[in-house]
């Protein structure tokens, strides 16, 4: 037995349904339901029965709650008492990419911290295939990333809003007057390019391939500052999101054709339990959504 699969059986009693109990814990079904069956098989007992597709507790089942419930509030009294005699402040370790971390992300992490001052929130900036890398190694509690990462599902995940690709380059270029273009035109363009662990460039590099596009890529950066020296000086563009237009001085933004779309959200280990406070920074995040910062 172990307090996860003490949390897990309580949520779904709670919810009387395994699946609200694993959207309020940020789990996939099968790991709450293999939690439950693993405490039945412990203890031997029938912890649940169904009626009208609604998930009820036995008699026993019901007895275990009350004990259950017991144990989780006093591991939660333990933290807490502890937490207050000495310097532990509870931590997130979050990813974020270069392109929102700069812009967007301090207001959302000032909001957080006036919501919740006893959390601690550590950020690491990491392109998106770096980031949901260290989420499956665990050294990361949860990324914010670019979603069209090709094996998404292997993760859990929350879309937080979505977004497109746009060419941005200085009112000087000699493509700031186009209304829009498509990707043929930048054969031979002067391009900057995210770094390598950017989903972004991996989607811009694959099309540009399957097109036969072979812009003149000069520098691949993770800096917005640097690339927006760059692109000031009217001879190289980048891609940005749509929703950083309004952030973006002395920028040009040129819409893609076709589009190209973007999905932002967040990822964490699947069936890892998630802690308190790393599930309010999910549920702030959903609750706040990144339109409120300015994309969407």
């Amino acid at each position: 037995m172990t307090l996860n699969q003490l949390r897990y059986f309580c949520a779904a009693a709670r919810n009387h349904s395994i699946t609200q109990a694993a959207k309020s814990l940020f789990v996939t079904q099968p790991t709450v339901s293999i939690a439950i069956r693993d405490l039945e098989k412990e203890f031997g007992l029938t912890l649940f029965s169904y009626s009208r597709n609604r998930l009820e507790l036995t008699g026993e089942g019901a007895l275990f709650y009350e004990r259950a419930q017991h144990l989780l509030e006093a591991s939660e009294d333990m933290q807490a008492y502890f937490s207050d005699h000495t310097n532990f402040r509870p931590t997130v370790r979050m990813g974020i990419p270069p392109m929102l971390s700069a812009i967007f992300f301090p207001e959302l992490m000032d909001r957080f911290h006036e919501e919740y001052p006893d959390i601690y929130l550590e950020l690491s900036e990491y392109g998106s295939m770096r980031a949901c890398q260290m989420v499956q190694d665990e050294q990361l509690d949860i990324g914010l990333v670019n979603m069209e990462i090709y094996d998404i599902d292997k993760f859990a995940h929350q879309t937080l809003t979505d977004d497109r690709l746009v060419f941005c380059v200085s009112p000087n270029h000699h493509l700031a007057n186009v209304k829009e273009l498509t990707l043929e035109q930048l054969d031979a363009e002067p391009l900057i390019l995210f770094n390598h662990d950017s989903v972004q460039n991996r989607m811009l590099l694959s099309q540009f391939h399957a097109l036969g596009v072979h812009p003149r890529i000069i520098l691949h950066c993770s800096q917005i500052t640097t690339t927006m020296k760059f692109i000031r000086q009217g001879k190289c563009g980048a891609f940005f999101f749509a929703s950083m237009l309004p952030t973006l001085t002395e920028v040009v933004g040129i819409p893609v054709v076709p589009e190209i779309p973007v999905k932002i959200g967040l990822v964490w280990k699947r069936g890892k339990y998630l802690s308190s406070y790393t599930q309010a920074l999910i549920q702030f995040c959903k609750k706040n959504s990144l339109e409120n910062t300015g994309i969407g």
